[in-house]
C-alpha cells in the first residue's frame, strides 16, 4: 500500500517536510498485553511505541515491519499478521524534519523479553527500555503514545473470533494529540461504537 500523495506535501514553519515511510508491529501476549518501547526523540521527546522503524528503499511495508521487529526484539518466528492501522504524523529525524506514514501490523506470541544482542540497534533508535501494558493501561502512559489511538484500537479488536476488523486509516495525527473518541475511518461502524465504549 503506498503512502497517500498528502505525505509529500506536508509544511511546517521552517520548511518542507520530507516523506517517510515506516511499519511497526502490534506484539500481543496470551493476555492480550502489548509489547512497548520507549523511544526518545530529538523533537517530540520521549514517547511509546512499537516495534518498528523506516523502511528501506523500495522496501514492502510488511516485510520492514518484520525485519524492524528482528532488529529491534531478537525475534526471528513472528510474522506480521493483519495490518491493524495506518497513520501520520511529523516529527524530526537527525535534524531533518518528516512526515511520516505508518503501517501498523498485529502479531500474536509467547510473554518473553527481547533476545540476543540488540544493544546496538537500541542504541541507534535511541530505545531507553520496554515494557508490556494491558488494552486499558496504554491510556494511562505519563509520556506520549503513538499512536495515540492505540488503546482504543486495541481494546475493539474481537479477540474470541475470526476475522479480524478491517484495518483503521487515523489520516495525519498532529502532535499532542489526545483522543476524544474518534478511531478513524472505517466502512462500516460497528467496530468504531466498540472502540469508543472502551475508553
Amino acid at each position: 500500500m503506498s503512502a497517500p500523495s498528502t505525505t509529500s506535501r506536508g509544511v511546517i514553519g521552517w520548511g518542507m517536510l520530507t516523506p517517510r515511510r515506516a511499519a511497526r508491529v502490534a506484539v500481543l501476549d496470551p493476555a492480550g498485553s502489548v509489547f512497548l518501547f520507549r523511544y526518545d526523540n530529538e523533537e517530540v521527546g520521549v514517547h511509546w511505541a512499537m516495534p518498528g522503524g523506516g523502511l528501506e528503499a523500495g522496501e514492502d511495508p510488511r516485510d520492514g515491519a518484520r525485519r524492524e521487529r528482528r532488529e529491534e526484539t531478537g525475534w526471528a518466528d513472528l510474522e506480521p499478521g493483519p495490518l491493524l492501522c495506518t497513520w501520520e504524523h511529523d516529527f524530526t529525524r537527525a535534524g531533518v524534519p518528516v512526515r511520516r506514514h505508518e503501517h501498523i501490523y498485529l502479531a500474536r506470541g509467547p510473554r518473553r523479553e527481547p533476545a540476543g544482542d540488540v544493544a546496538a540497534a537500541h542504541a541507534e533508535d535511541r530505545i531507553l527500555h520496554w515494557r508490556r501494558r494491558t488494552r486499558r493501561e496504554p491510556a494511562a502512559l505519563a509520556d506520549a503514545l503513538w499512536p495515540p489511538q492505540l488503546p482504543t484500537l486495541l481494546a475493539g479488536l474481537p479477540w474470541a473470533r475470526t476475522p479480524h476488523p478491517e484495518p483503521v486509516h487515523l489520516g495525519f495525527v498532529p502532535a499532542g494529540f489526545v483522543p476524544d473518541g474518534a478511531t478513524g475511518r472505517r466502512a462500516g461502524d460497528e467496530f468504531g461504537r466498540a472502540a469508543e465504549s472502551a475508553l
